[in-house]
């Protein structure tokens, strides 16, 4: 009768699939970054989901990372409601330089530095002939609060939907899942002088800002 031996180095395939342990599969997101101890942290809730699958479309990431408004350009026009609920236009500036400046989100450690920051250099902005506008998501009510707690002397205006924010094209952070913190600057005429982005380091804005102004 015939016999035959089966050698270590041919198990069954059966017996290699029973023996080979589960694969491990990667972690999409090993860690959340702690936002809330950081100067630049814009967002009220995040979640890791939202982190988890970021977007790689071309699309999104080319309107991610260039701007539509440009300099020497004349940037679109909008109608927000402000802290008050008051409707307010661009155009309604038109003659006097204008300091128009988005932000992640109200009464957040970045931008709270960044609004007292414009708020405590107010009247040199005044001297430059220049007004402040801040812009974010927030709706009017959230603007009211943050305005009374920090004693805000400028106008907020809620973006909500964010469509003045896309309509300029402002970048976003962290594939876009924190709204960018971008200032420009408007002449008289209402044409862009000054763009400028520096999320991690908000009173930078007031700076950059004030310099260009007082060159007019």
């Amino acid at each position: 009768m015939a016999t035959f031996s089966l050698s270590a180095n041919h198990t069954p395939p059966s017996l290699l699939n029973a023996q080979s342990p589960k694969a491990n599969l990667p972690q999409t997101l090993n860690f959340i970054p702690k936002f809330s101890q950081s100067q630049f942290y814009g967002l009220k809730l995040l979640h890791a989901s939202s982190l988890s699958k970021p977007s790689v479309s071309s699309s999104s990431t080319k309107s991610s990372i260039f701007a539509k408004v440009s300099k020497g350009s004349v940037p679109p026009s909008f109608t927000l409601k402000d802290q008050a609920g008051r409707n307010v236009t661009l155009s309604k500036f038109k003659g006097k330089p204008i300091v128009v400046y988005f932000y992640p989100a109200d009464d957040t450690p970045g931008c709270t530095k960044q609004a007292c920051s414009f708020r405590d250099s107010y009247e040199k902005f005044k001297k430059a002939g220049a007004e402040v506008v801040g812009i974010s998501g927030d709706n009017p009510s959230s603007h009211k609060v943050f305005a009374e707690k920090y004693k805000l002397p400028f106008t907020l205006l809620s973006d909500e939907g964010n469509t003045v924010r896309k309509e300029w094209g402002v970048p976003a952070d962290l594939f876009g899942a924190l709204p960018g913190r971008q200032t420009y600057v408007l002449d008289k005429k209402g044409v862009v002088q000054l763009i400028y982005n520096n999320q991690f380091q908000p009173e930078k804005h007031i700076d950059e800002t004030l310099k260009l102004l007082q060159s007019l």
